[in-house]
């Protein structure tokens, strides 16, 4: 009997595509120059295995720096480490291959991770190649000169050497401790996926030590392998003990030195940032999420000094890119103030009332590349750039979500609309469109968008509303289709955001 094909339907589609986002580029970087864009992405619309990219910016093509299939003769997601398969999990990563990669300071050499192996490539030339270490290998990170390359294995930070030695900066017998990684909470709630920072010279690390001795243990089971037993986390529900997070500069020579301030008051560690030698930022919140300081720490001597404090009556936002420093040491930051979010220079407001900040994506010589909506559009998203002459221009105008990675005179801009699907990639460099984008492999929907935005009542709450096509005005029986969570906007001017919804 022959079994007869079946034809391809948008459930199946839109799994094996995981969402339309295979073939699409990812993990988009600049380098300072501006001369080489670094990026992840399939061969094929239903390709789950991420290569490595690098597009010259002056040539206007394209390289393959790292492929998985040639460097591993079969990539076996099997091998991970339990630290990556967690970090997939929080940033909900299905894809496979290169789901990321780090750069030293001049985006000349990466590295980055294959089934817990270490793997080297020179942007610059092209060529890959493993660095057989001690591992299993997760979050390598080049120094800003690319001499060496720090990673976590296991509970243990581990400095690699060129010549392929490898030795262990920070480590303990305890089993409930590990360095060099984000707790629970961090990566999951706060957005911060890492948890070790070079210096600026290359010469030490600040480093976060997680303790979880106190957090209580959960047992897991798997419903589809019962005969296995459960596994045990440590995981930190509500109102339970949380993580001991301390942070501490060690350096390569050694020694050490414990950063300090009121992790009593202040226990979440949302942000670190190593911007020069004799400065260190951070950012910590407490536990109620209302109150939240921007501390500048010596690295030499551990102490601490407040930058910068919000609060609220409800709770403080943290928002993407902040805190970051102008090339003459001012203070970014972001916070609510008069009805909006605003940008913050040395703790001043600059953007007007009548703009809701989301994040901010680069600072650079004396400008400032933010994300923002109209105040009262939430469905929307643009690229701002401000200037400390006070001038704030928008760089993109169109309906839509856009977003951009920014590196000298190039800025890579990610657009998506409600008319088109997809994502478009476009390099503009010193401010010119020279028709240069990245290349998507990224499937076309069997399903059509229909799909109308309003705001209804006093809240102005957005909703979009979505028809069968050629409707012909009849009465339909309506169907809610809302989410209850604070993270995931579901209204956007985006038409990836109604595919499952029209279907």
């Amino acid at each position: 009997m022959v079994k007869k094909a079946t034809s391809d339907t948008f459930p199946r589609q839109n799994a094996r595509t995981q969402r339309f986002t295979l073939g699409d580029p990812r993990n988009v970087a600049v380098s300072p120059d501006g001369q080489r864009i670094m990026f992840a992405r399939s061969r094929a619309g239903d390709d789950p295995l991420n290569c490595l990219w690098v597009l010259d910016v002056a040539a206007a093509t394209e390289r393959l720096v790292g492929d998985p299939s040639t460097l591993l003769a079969a990539p076996d997601e099997e091998d991970l480490p339990a630290e990556e398969r967690v970090r997939r999990e929080r940033m909900r990563e299905g894809a496979s291959g290169i789901t990321a990669f780090a750069t030293d300071r001049d985006a000349t050499v990466t590295a980055f991770a294959l089934s817990g192996r270490l793997f080297l490539a020179g942007l610059l030339s092209g060529q890959a190649r493993e660095l057989v270490v001690d591992g299993p290998v997760f979050d390598p990170r080049p120094d800003p000169i690319a001499t060496r390359i720090a990673y976590v294995s296991g509970r243990a930070l581990r400095i690699a050497e060129l010549d392929g030695s490898s030795w262990e900066l920070a480590a303990e017998d305890d089993p409930n401790v590990m360095w060099g990684s984000a707790d629970f909470i961090a990566a999951e709630e706060m957005h911060r996926f890492r948890g070790h920072w070079w210096s600026p010279d290359g010469s030490a690390i600040v480093a976060c030590r997680v303790d979880v001795s106190d957090v209580p243990r959960w047992y897991i089971a798997d419903p589809a392998n019962p005969a296995q037993p459960p596994n045990e986390v440590r995981y930190p529900s509500a109102g339970t003990n949380n993580p001991d997070v301390s942070l501490h500069v060690l350096a390569l020579d050694g020694g050490s030195t414990e950063v300090m301030w009121d992790r009593e008051g202040y226990p979440y560690l949302a942000d670190v940032k190593w911007p020069a030698a004799d400065r260190l930022l951070l950012t910590v919140q407490s536990r109620d999420q209302r109150s939240l300081m921007v501390l500048e720490a010596n690295p030499r001597t551990g102490d601490t000094s407040p930058l910068f404090a919000d609060g609220d009556t409800a709770w403080v936002d943290l928002v993407p890119g902040t805190p970051a420093l102008l090339d003459d040491g001012t203070l970014i930051t972001c916070a609510d103030r008069d009805g909006a979010r605003r940008l913050m220079v040395d703790g001043e407001p600059t953007t007007p009332t009548d703009l809701q900040v989301r994040a901010v994506l680069a600072t650079q010589g004396d400008e400032v590349f933010l994300l923002a909506n109209p105040i009262d559009d939430a469905t929307v998203q643009h690229v701002w750039r401000w200037r400390t002459d006070r001038t704030l221009v928008a760089l993109t105008n169109e309906p839509g979500i856009h977003s951009a990675t920014v590196g000298g005179s190039t800025i890579v801009f990610r657009s998506a609309s409600i008319a088109d699907a997809g994502v478009v990639t476009k390099v503009l460099e010193n401010g010119i469109d020279n028709g240069i984008s990245l290349e998507s492999f990224a499937m076309q929907p069997l399903v059509r968008v229909n799909a109308v935005t309003h705001h209804y009542g006093p809240h102005r709450v957005a909703t979009a509303v979505l028809l069968p096509h050629k409707h012909d005005g009849s009465p339909l029986p309506v169907l809610l289709d809302p989410y209850a969570g604070p993270h995931a906007q579901r209204v956007l001017h985006a038409q990836s955001s109604y595919l499952t919804s029209q279907w």
